[in-house]
């Protein structure tokens, strides 16, 4: 399954589209590796995902096209959530 349609089924990110711009901004890691929208996710793998301030790095349970609200959590595990300083040199 590409990375951006799970993000979006899995619920991480609401949107598609959202999580394709995301990914194309060398924002999400796939096994510490940067990654492109369409890049073929495997059971296993480890997904880090930079939002703004915080890091959220979860690892692939299951890959299913569809799945309802509630049971999007059984996709991935969350292995580590923390927050990101910004340091801004002015």
């Amino acid at each position: 399954m590409r990375l951006d349609k799970f993000l979006k089924v899995s619920r991480i990110i609401k949107r598609r589209t959202l999580s394709k711009e995301i990914a194309e901004s060398e924002r999400v890691l796939v096994n510490d590796k940067v990654a492109k929208p369409s890049t073929q996710l495997k059971i296993g793998d480890l997904i880090t995902v930079e939002f703004g301030t915080r890091r959220l790095v979860v690892k692939v349970l299951e890959l299913k096209e569809h799945v309802l609200k509630n049971d999007s959590t059984m996709l991935y595990e969350i292995v580590k959530e923390e927050k990101i300083s910004q340091n801004y040199d002015d």
